[in-house]
């Protein structure tokens, strides 16, 4: 299976990875604002971090990073 890759308007490109799932978890499960989450995943701000949201399936980000990365 290939990495999930998100391009955003700003030109950057996010893979989707272990690590990076093991984030987007943290997000959906506590009170991580999208700041954060941009700060975390070495993008501009809040507004990429929810553009990103937008574009990413949504099970990725509740799926357990351990099962993920046996699928990856």
């Amino acid at each position: 299976m290939d990495p999930i890759k998100i391009k955003l308007s700003s030109g950057k490109e996010v893979e989707i990875n272990n690590e990076n799932v093991r984030i987007l978890n943290r997000y959906v499960r506590t009170q991580l604002t999208l700041e954060d989450l941009a700060t975390q995943l070495g993008l501009s701000g809040w507004e990429e971090a929810y553009e990103l949201i937008n574009q990413l399936p949504t099970w990725i980000m509740w799926y357990p990073d351990s099962i993920y990365k046996r699928s990856v």
